[in-house]
């Protein structure tokens, strides 16, 4: 069996879990196209994550529908207000995270717009925004008791949710039909030290105050309660829907009102959500989805109880590979490359050498770590929604991998069928830049199975050429190129990225910029085939010189896209390199001419009199008074503006 993490795209880091884990290619940017990303939207609840140029995290919202959300931003029909207007322009890439609901939507956008605070975002204040139902499991006698916050005191705590009232009336519906405690009283301490309460007389209570009730039959009806609100509310609710049907009929229709309206409200309190756990720990939930060729790893970071993150990785895999074996050797890879260890790992299935990774990994970390297969419960919802989000990147990457490969690896194979050429690795492509002769430069770009490898562009001073000649400096490029990498082949030894050749050559002109490179390669002994890459009189290319004659191209084929985008890069990368150079050759100033006054001491003038012309008006004893400045400095720039006074 053999697994190899091949790549893995960053979608999003917790802060102590952003490190690289093995070898990594992310996605370009330039390769993520919003609209066909949108497309691929999911009609599912989750929270949406917006992204700059720069990769920063922007934004961060929920969506009921994130297909329908997410696609508002980029309508222009929508009015959506001067800043998210100017958010939009900065967006270069999203992502999402499916979740099962709203709330749990709700409760992972405010995680994380807490964990990375985006530009766009108002700022949530606390979790004291979001109820939650607290049993005091700690105390002899629990209560029931509406928080604001989740504290570490051993009690359990259920949420949070986004409805208070609903909350409430669930407490006070749970109090009617256990009976459970509401005080403040300390017990067993203060049991027959006061009479009972009116719930009591109300038979909401059955006064554990007076010790009408033993602590272990108070105790069975807290598990009740508990399991109550893990979910299991199917039997109270079909009690409340007969209580419901049984006051209608007897025409007492306020009682089944209030019926109906407690059903619902058990319902909405009833919405589990698995994206804040009361526990506090550091876990990570680790799932995948699989096909034949290809798996997806996905990563789920809990911190201190709270889902802030997620990670998925590409994995190359067989048929015959087992998601058990699968899953070992990402563990194995994953946690070897990363300093930080959470406390426990849930995975979807069982591995081998549990104990073995086991204690490897609590050596890592210096504390023990565990190892669990979650079979039900909330750990266990968490493994299912990790797999599903595997399984919905799996599907769509592989619309996208192909996609890719059609503009890539696709789009190489159709030029060299209509060159009539085997197969094509590398090409390159070159470019010449200048305004009327000045600061001639020449560009080098390389495209390798049809993505663009920006380590292998390479930049050219022209040296040899004076004036605007394109072909004698197109001449006097290749020559240096293909020269460089002779000696570079000859030599074995330290390299400079020249010693690769292409199989094939593109030229940013026709028959003539065709003939020099031709003229050169052949001076060199070298045969590589070069191609024109012909452009109409509205400089768009039209066609293909090859070997004495021009090929036409479809407009629409990947091909001619891919020739389009190495004609565009080449000549991009000339113009930038030309720019630079002639800013550096611009940007010159007349204290530079000034002897002994050298870039410290020229910072120091501008920063104390803004300007040369005030710094020409100063004084001899004015200039020592500026920093790292003596009297032989001061006298020497005051005598370069003052020279009769020299």
């Amino acid at each position: 069996m053999s697994v190899f993490l091949f790549s893995a795209r960053r979608l999003l880091f917790p802060g102590d879990a952003r490190q690289e884990a093995g070898p990594r290619i992310f996605m370009e940017r330039d390769m993520f196209n919003i609209e066909e990303e949108l497309k691929k939207l999911p009609g599912k609840p989750g929270v949406y994550i917006m992204h700059d140029a720069e990769d920063a995290i922007i934004y961060v919202g929920k969506a009921v529908s994130l297909k329908n959300r997410v696609r508002q931003y980029f309508q222009s029909s929508r009015n959506k207000g001067p800043k998210i207007e100017k958010m939009v322009t900065h967006i270069a890439r999203f992502e999402y995270i499916i979740t099962d609901s709203e709330l749990e939507a709700l409760v992972l956008e405010c995680n994380l717009i807490k964990e990375h605070r985006p530009k766009y975002n108002t700022m949530l204040k606390d979790d004291k925004t979001y109820p939650f139902i607290k049993v005091s499991v700690n105390e002899p006698y629990p209560r029931i008791l509406f928080s604001r916050e989740m504290k570490k005191d051993k009690a359990k705590y259920f949420g949070p949710y986004t409805s208070v009232g609903a909350v409430k009336e669930s407490i006070e519906l749970i109090r009617k039909l256990y009976q459970v405690r509401s005080c403040n009283r300390s017990l067993p301490k203060d049991q027959g030290k006061e009479r009972p309460c009116l719930y009591y007389h109300m038979k909401q209570c059955q006064a554990p105050c007076q010790g009408y009730i033993s602590e272990e039959e108070y105790r069975e009806k807290i598990k009740s309660v508990l399991a109550f609100l893990n979910g299991d509310y199917q039997k109270t609710i079909r009690e409340l829907e007969e209580k419901m049907q049984q006051a209608s009929l007897e025409m007492r229709f306020e009682e089944a009102a209030g019926c109906r309206d407690l059903i619902r409200d058990i319902r909405k309190v009833g919405e589990r959500q698995k994206i804040t756990d009361s526990t506090g720990e550091n876990k990570d939930i680790i799932a995948m989805a699989q096909d034949r060729q290809d798996a997806v790893v996905q990563v789920f970071f809990v911190r201190e109880g709270k889902l802030i993150g997620r990670d998925h990785f590409y994995l190359r895999v067989s048929e015959t590979d087992r998601e058990q074996d699968i899953l070992l050797s990402f563990v194995k890879q994953f946690y070897s490359g990363t300093p930080f260890i959470p406390k426990e790992l849930l995975l979807q299935h069982e591995i081998e050498d549990v104990k073995v990774l086991e204690e490897w990994l609590t050596r890592k970390r210096g504390q023990r770590v565990r190892i669990r297969v979650p079979k039900k419960g909330t750990k266990e919802k968490l493994v299912e929604l990790a797999v599903r989000n595997a399984q919905m990147v799996l599907d769509q990457d592989r619309e996208r991998i192909k996609r890719e490969e059609g503009r890539t690896v696709g789009a190489v194979r159709e030029i060299a069928r209509l060159l009539g050429m085997g197969e094509i690795h590398r090409m390159e492509a070159f470019d010449i830049s200048n305004i009327s002769g000045f600061e001639s430069v020449g560009s080098m770009v390389v495209f390798e199975k049809g993505k663009a490898k920006r380590s292998d562009y390479r930049k050219f001073k022209i040296q040899t050429v004076q004036g605007p000649d394109d072909y004698s400096s197109m001449r006097e490029v290749l020559t240096r190129r293909f020269e460089r990498g002779i000696r570079e082949q000859a030599q074995e030894q330290e390299f400079q990225g020249f010693q690769k050749f292409p199989e094939l050559l593109l030229m940013d002109g026709g028959k003539g910029q065709v003939n020099i490179a031709e003229e050169v390669l052949a001076g060199l002994s070298l045969a590589i085939p070069v191609c024109g890459m012909v452009k109409d009189d509205h400089h768009r290319t039209r066609g293909l010189y090859f070997r004495g004659e021009e090929i036409p191209i479809d407009h629409h084929s990947e091909g001619f896209k891919l020739i389009t985008r190495i004609q565009d890069e080449a000549h991009r990368f000339a113009i930038e390199y030309h720019r630079l150079l002639r800013s550096k050759g611009q940007v010159h100033s007349v204290l530079d001419d000034i002897p002994g006054i050298g870039p410290a001491r020229r910072k120091a003038l501008m920063r104390r009199y803004q300007s040369v012309d005030n710094i020409r008006e100063a004084t001899v004893e004015e200039l020592k008074q500026v920093e790292s400045m003596n009297e032989k400095s001061a006298r020497e720039v005051y005598a370069f503006f003052h020279p009769e006074n020299g």
